[in-house]
């Protein structure tokens, strides 16, 4: 298995790819994509049961499926993942790194322990994941895809603790990037950020506001994110945010983040809670809740598709940085040879 050449398009058919929090949501969304058009999955999460089923479905409907069950918090678990697919797959070329769960609630309130066990999930997940990954990837090759949010780049009141969980990935994720480009290793690194998607997230979470939590809109279905990731397996890029909507919002944070600010007091802690919901007795915090599900109980409009991120996906769109250079510098050369004249 090789992937020296990061720069063609890779068929799905030749790659085995790992997915983290592949039990529902936008994991699950993605493996049941990518093993659809021909990939080999090996999905993981903490919930055995709903890996099975998930296996199993995959496998009826022609596709090559396997699991292995595991607490991203936990290092050695996380290397068991890799030796099941070496096992199962004779190894890997694509890690994702989707697990993460919220918590809902003012910062000065979320008890110091639930915020530990969000960065043992969502950051150090991830790391463990990127160390795995790169052991196993360093001379063959491959791609990691670690999945941040809109949220990387600009905090989400009421998503407070979650919110630096994801900066942190973004962090991480670019440092990690440089220094395999530095030194020569053949591994891509992408980081994808989605804004409000509906999928069971807010059941999943804990919560500490008042009502039960909500999407703040606009909300896109899980399948939007699980394209844009299969084509990120096809042909990495650096970044990718999911939709222009949460596109819009993270600019504007960066160049008036007090317009923003005073937006967000103003919106979002009556947009992230719902009183006609009941919040979930259960959360994921502590221990795996039901799976299975990749759509949540979002009631409003969900958006099928993004223009946005299909043309910042394209071809075309990417040569553009590169195709206004030369036209610069066609530009200088003629001006130069018309003083030259």
């Amino acid at each position: 298995m090789k992937f020296r050449n990061k720069s063609k398009q890779q068929r799905l058919r030749d790659r085995v790819i790992v997915i983290t929090g592949a039990s529902s949501g936008i994991g699950l969304a993605t493996a049941r994509k990518a093993a659809a058009r021909g990939a080999r999955v090996v999905l993981s999460a903490r919930n055995e049961e709903d890996l099975r089923k998930i296996m199993n479905e995959i496998r009826d409907a022609g596709g090559q499926a396997t699991y292995a069950v595991a607490d991203v918090a936990d290092p050695a678990a996380v290397d068991r993942i890799a030796e099941t697919a070496n096992r199962e797959f004779g190894g890997f070329d694509t890690w994702i790194n989707n697990a993460g769960i919220a918590v809902y609630g003012r910062l000065t309130e979320v008890p110091l322990e639930d915020k530990r066990q969000l960065f043992d999930t969502n950051f150090w997940g991830v790391v463990n994941g990127c160390r795995t990954a790169v052991k196993h990837l360093r001379e063959r090759g491959g791609a990691i895809i670690n999945i941040g949010s809109l949220v990387s780049d600009r905090t989400m009141p009421l998503l407070g603790i979650y919110s630096a969980s994801k900066q942190a990935v973004q962090g991480y994720t670019d440092g990690l990037r440089m220094e395999l480009e530095h030194d020569g290793v053949p591994i891509s690194v992408t980081l994808v950020k989605p804004g409000s998607v509906n999928t069971p997230f807010v059941d999943h979470s804990r919560n500490y506001m008042e009502e039960a939590p909500y999407y703040a809109p606009p909300v896109y279905d899980p399948d939007v994110v699980a394209e844009a990731i299969v084509r990120c397996v096809q042909k990495p890029v650096r970044e990718i945010t999911i939709g222009g909507g949460p596109r819009l919002m993270a600019i504007v944070g960066k160049f008036a983040p007090r317009t923003m600010d005073r937006y967000m007091e103003a919106t979002m802690f009556r947009a992230q809670q719902d009183p006609e919901r009941q919040t979930s007795a259960s959360d994921s915090l502590d221990s795996p809740s039901a799976g299975g599900r990749e759509r949540g109980p979002y009631r409003g409009m969900v958006r099928g598709s993004s223009a946005y991120t299909t043309a910042m996906l394209s071809d075309l769109t990417r040569a553009l940085p590169y195709i206004a250079a030369a036209a610069v510098v066609a530009a200088s050369v003629r001006r130069w040879s018309d003083r030259a004249a």
